[in-house]
């Protein structure tokens, strides 16, 4: 599949949130490399404004919410009616709960109903990082044109159980969600920013919503 090409929406306004907790710069390249011009921001209104939204994250469920209190985006993040997709922990942080925490489980910003548990994988090492298969449930909307067994790079030692909201599903010792979608929420646990040309093929689909 070639990605090279300019998306036809490529006016749209973009903004990645910029929570405090994320490698912002390898998301903002990748969507700029199909030709989208990107805004990073922690403003309200600039967010609320967007016609697609990333919300990215690595690390901590609980520093990550905290960050959000601080910068006042969760009710904003919460009620946003455009596309918008998590990126790693950022689809963590989507969901109800997450175990992610030593000392008592972080609530998350509730969009999707679920909760983020350790894996429990065996003898396998984790964190389960690298290159995995994932498998859509359906190919409508984020995996469009994109195989299923395609590669994409994960790097996490936390995952939300396969469920109604799966939108694509990975399997590491246990199944998980690779992907989950309400209205319009979409989360993916992988790093598409990372993922070569699936990774780019699923931001095109996304922007292109």
């Amino acid at each position: 599949m070639s990605t090279s090409a300019p998306l036809v929406s490529s006016k749209q306004n973009i903004v990645i949130v910029n929570t405090g907790c994320a490698n912002i710069s390898s998301v903002k390249f990748a969507v700029e490399r199909l030709g989208v011009k990107v805004d990073v921001s922690d403003d309200v209104q600039v967010i609320q404004k967007a016609d697609k939204v990333f919300l990215p994250g690595v690390g901590s469920a609980n520093a990550a919410m905290a960050s959000i209190e601080v910068k006042q985006l969760k009710s904003c993040i919460q009620s946003l009616t455009q596309p918008v997709l998590g990126i790693c922990l950022g689809m963590q942080l989507m969901v109800e709960r997450s175990e992610e925490s030593l000392v008592d489980s972080t609530p998350c910003l509730g969009m999707i109903p679920g909760e983020v548990k350790r894996m429990q994988v065996g003898d396998l090492r984790l964190p389960h990082m690298g290159w995995n298969t994932v498998n859509p449930v359906e190919q409508n909307t984020l995996f469009k044109g994109i195989d299923a067994g395609s590669y994409f790079y994960f790097v996490h030692s936390f995952a939300v159980a396969v469920g109604e909201y799966t939108l694509a599903q990975t399997d590491y010792g246990m199944p998980f969600s690779a992907a989950l979608h309400k209205d319009n929420f979409f989360g993916v646990q992988f790093h598409p920013e990372r993922s070569s040309d699936a990774g780019a093929a699923l931001l095109k689909n996304f922007i292109e919503l």
